[in-house]
């Protein structure tokens, strides 16, 4: 590398949103990738997973799921009950989520122990026969290689969905990064109409997790529905221009530890592919302040 970090010294840190503050001693203290993964389980609960473990959301608690930080996270988590991180609540005393809590939580945690770690968004291929939902996981680096954790998945889940896979090693293909989906479905080689959530597909959607996978390997781990910069409006066209800049940040993700420098030089350089000190929550439909980008 040439002016900055190799990835693995890149990654060992935390970033803004990762970073565990007075929490930061209590997440070092947990025992590797397993106990992060049953402490992570333990403290929070997916929104979307809640009947599951019969629970009937109020509004207050589906607004946990539009925290940013994970200082914040755990600030909440401790509110809810102050027993000592790595000790498993019930589900009624967990913080609602979504898939990039999970994932920025387990990121933050491995990066306290000194592991590098990145949270990636993209696309499950495990949730429904013949689709990419939208998702995050974490990759850390085992030293070896890098393997691709979904730290979301617990027990319940995984005999939900049958899967006959580990979780926390996925195999080649279950998991596939934006830029993954975008080169696929740029060559032809997939539907693009197959990738989002719900009712919400195409290369425009592509384009936008894109854009937030591009600032998680900068370390500005970001909610799902955040919306800033280039990011494509719901069912656009998008310009042959706009395309070639999508080829090269697709590009650029894939090949993150060859070109880990050009990745934060252009973060850096491009204002608009910056997180901006405010974002558009899609879900809100409102301009919020990002205290930590």
């Amino acid at each position: 590398m040439s002016g900055f970090d190799s990835p693995f010294e890149y990654y060992m840190r935390p970033g803004p949103m990762t970073a565990g503050g007075p929490h930061a001693e209590a997440l070092a203290a947990l025992d590797g990738v397993e106990g992060v993964a049953a402490s992570v389980h333990g403290v929070l609960l997916h929104d979307a997973w809640a009947p599951w473990y019969h629970q009937e959301l109020t509004p207050a608690r589906r607004a946990q799921s539009h925290t940013r930080p994970v200082r914040e996270m755990l600030d909440t988590i401790m509110e809810i009950d102050p027993a000592p991180f790595g000790v498993p609540r019930p589900p009624a005393k967990r913080s609602i989520g979504v898939c990039r809590h999970f994932a920025a939580l387990a990121c933050a945690a491995l990066r306290a122990q000194g592991v590098p770690a990145r949270a990636r968004c993209g696309f499950g291929m495990y949730f429904e026969a013949g689709k990419g939902i939208d998702h995050w996981i974490t990759e850390y680096w085992d030293g070896r290689r890098w393997v691709s954790a979904d730290f979301q998945i617990d027990d319940l889940q995984r005999a939900a969905l049958k899967l006959d896979f580990e979780p926390l090693d996925l195999p080649p293909g279950k998991f596939l990064r934006a830029g993954e989906a975008w080169q696929r479905c740029r060559a032809g080689n997939a539907d693009p109409g197959t990738f989002g959530i719900f009712d919400e597909s195409g290369f425009w959607f592509i384009a936008m997790n894109l854009v937030r996978d591009f600032a998680a390997l900068n370390k500005v781990e970001m909610l799902p529905w955040d919306n800033w910069g280039p990011m494509p409006q719901p069912g656009e066209e998008i310009s042959p221009v706009r395309l070639a800049m999508f080829d090269r940040l697709a590009a650029l993700a894939i090949e993150v530890d060859e070109r880990l420098d050009e990745v934060r030089a252009l973060y850096q350089e491009d204002v608009s592919l910056r997180v901006p000190a405010q974002v558009f929550n899609g879900v809100r439909k409102q301009m919020e302040n990002v205290a930590a980008a």
